[in-house]
């Protein structure tokens, strides 16, 4: 019988993906003309044209291929384990609503896939330029910082939702093909390593047009957030503060209905969504049916469409919904472009100013710093129509559950934002048992691909699989 291997080891024994070209009219990023489609590892970082050849591979815009989590995947399966969406579809999706997951969930080995092929991708590209003296030695800085920041963000990702993984930092597949899962701990350290390094070597200057590679910023902006969620107050703070006074960014003069185009003034880092000169962000082809009579694959719950306050722009801006049989059906509209000719251009925001100053006011609030904390939250509303909460006589509970609401209706379906948050401040039984059926402390963590653990004896399966 012909032997199989794991995703990891096919991407190992495989030629250097990271070499597809952007080719749309929009670049990612500036690389040289007619640029190679494939070349050895020894051609591949002999200079910085063909490094960054190797880098535009890395932050391309495709499932499966280059950046993680490019098919919107991660939005729509965390929001289905929360309270966010349901779902018309069948199997994979229901798996997620119903906490019925098995390991041989077809979305499950996408979230684990991927981002290991742009781990192994990433993972190039630090070793090619480690001590490259074909290579200045401020570009390798640069591209060092880039990667960490990069490598950080696919394990953030991978340890929220299956916990602690294999913390692969090589590219040898002899080593990586039997490596045991890291402890959450150990994962986690792994991020703060890389970001905290990238917050050395990166400057404030975005170092192609756009924003869609990291700044010092965009790893601060994440390192805020990596912080907040290891319950690090101060660090927490001090990153997301830092980020605010930067200058670069605002909130205040971004409507509400632009927070997502391309260019905002809100996108700390911001991936153009049109290399394939077609599909528009992953979440719009998930979310917006192809034509008005179609009901849309994702609803909206009614636990999160009445989260909402009466006269929330977000609600105007960033929800839509279709009549059906008198039933309003409602679904996210944060991305509207299918396609990308659709204007006006719409990227893909993974880190923006929004959530810097709810991560700033979370912990200001931990820290007891309430009124700080609730002029944060009050900036956030304010763009979106609302009035102010007051800002004295609350106690502290209650300036982190209004901190916690606001997070709810500003972040929904981004990220796995919600999903999280109730895991990590320990409420998500609470909530999700009043409002669902099914949700156990095993349901927190997704289930490790059966495919993977035949391949890797060392790996070992989350509780409840």
């Amino acid at each position: 019988m012909k032997n199989k291997l794991s995703p990891i080891n096919r991407l190992m024994l495989g030629m250097l993906a990271m070499v597809t070209v952007v080719t749309s009219c929009k670049k990612l990023i500036e690389i040289p003309g007619n640029p190679p489609t494939a070349i050895t590892q020894l051609q591949e970082f002999t200079d910085s044209a063909t490094t960054m050849t190797a880098v535009a591979g890395v932050y391309t815009y495709s499932a499966g291929r280059a950046f993680a989590f490019a098919d919107g995947a991660l939005t729509y399966s965390t929001a289905l384990s929360s309270d966010e969406l349901s779902s018309v579809l069948s199997d994979d999706a229901q798996q997620f609503y119903n906490y019925k997951l098995t390991p041989l969930n077809n979305v499950v080995s996408n979230l684990w896939q991927f981002p290991y092929v742009n781990i192994y991708q990433i993972n190039a590209v630090l070793n090619g330029v480690k001590a490259n003296a074909a290579l200045s030695p401020s570009f390798q800085k640069q591209i060092t910082g880039e990667m960490e920041v990069m490598r950080a963000l696919c394990y953030f990702h991978m340890v929220n939702i299956f916990g602690g993984v294999p913390v692969v930092t090589g590219t040898d597949y002899h080593i990586n093909a039997r490596l045991p899962r890291a402890t959450v701990d150990a994962t986690y350290a792994q991020i703060l390593t890389d970001l905290n390094d990238a917050t050395k070597k990166l400057t404030a200057t975005y170092p192609s047009a756009g924003r869609a590679r990291p700044n010092i910023y965009a790893a601060q902006a994440l390192l805020a957030k990596v912080n907040l969620y290891k319950e690090h107050w101060q660090n927490a703070y001090n990153e997301a503060d830092s980020v605010i006074n930067s200058g670069l960014y605002s909130v205040s003069d971004v409507a509400v209905s632009d927070v997502f185009l391309s260019g905002s003034n809100e996108a700390i880092w911001q991936l153009p969504a049109n290399q394939d000169g077609y599909n528009g962000v992953a979440d719009a082809m998930n979310f917006i049916p192809y034509n008005a009579d179609v009901i849309p694959n994702y609803l909206m719950t009614k636990f999160l469409t009445r989260a909402f306050e009466a006269n929330d722009l977000r609600f105007s801006n960033w929800v839509g919904y279709k009549v059906q049989n008198s039933d309003t059906l409602y679904y996210p509209t944060k991305y509207k472009n299918r396609v990308v000719t659709t204007s006006p251009v719409e990227d893909q925001m993974i880190i923006r100013l929004g959530e810097v100053y709810l991560i700033r006011a979370e912990a200001a609030a931990h820290l007891n710093n309430l009124v700080q904390a609730l002029a944060d939250i009050n900036i956030i509303r304010k763009r979106a129509g609302l009035p102010d909460i007051k800002t004295t006589g609350l106690a502290q509970a209650a300036v982190l559950a209004a901190v916690m609401q606001e997070r709810r209706i500003e972040l929904f379906c981004e990220w796995g934002n919600r999903f999280y948050d109730l895991k990590r401040t320990g409420t998500a039984s609470a909530v999700l048992n009043s409002e669902k059926t099914g949700f156990t402390t095993n349901a927190s963590l997704y289930p490790i691909p059966q495919a993977e653990l035949l391949l890797n004896n060392a790996l070992k399966q989350n509780p409840g699989y």
